[in-house]
């Protein structure tokens, strides 16, 4: 995300709000589209440090993996709901830690797929 008019705060570095809504959908995004529709995913819950003022162009990558699939199918075979935390960095483009931000889903397996 650049730094713009839009999203610069009164002393000229990136709005926290902005840094947020910028990595805000797209953990919840990723694990229903890995686990598919027979679950249920929400966000429930998030944070945000600010690390250091984002002057200029800021960046995250996003990554979820097989060790956390296999989790999240295990914890919620039974029908429970499993809330997994999972945390993004935000970065500047010279590499330096703006922000860190956690995330708290909520993901069940919907009851029809339990019955199945």
């Amino acid at each position: 995300m650049g730094l713009g008019w839009y999203n610069r705060n009164y002393v000229g570095t990136q709005f926290g709000g902005s840094l947020y809504s910028m990595v805000d959908p797209f953990f919840m995004l990723m694990l229903m589209e890995n686990l598919g529709s027979r679950y249920i995913v929400w966000d429930k819950a998030a944070d945000i440090d600010f690390i250091a003022p984002g002057k200029g162009q800021v960046f995250a990558r996003f990554t979820i993996d097989d060790t956390l699939l296999d989790e999240v199918r295990r914890q919620t075979a039974d029908g429970k709901k499993y809330l997994p935390q999972l945390q993004v960095d935000i970065h500047d483009g010279a590499g330096q830690l703006v922000a860190r931000v956690g995330k708290t889903l909520y993901v069940r397996l919907k009851p029809q797929a339990r019955q199945a």
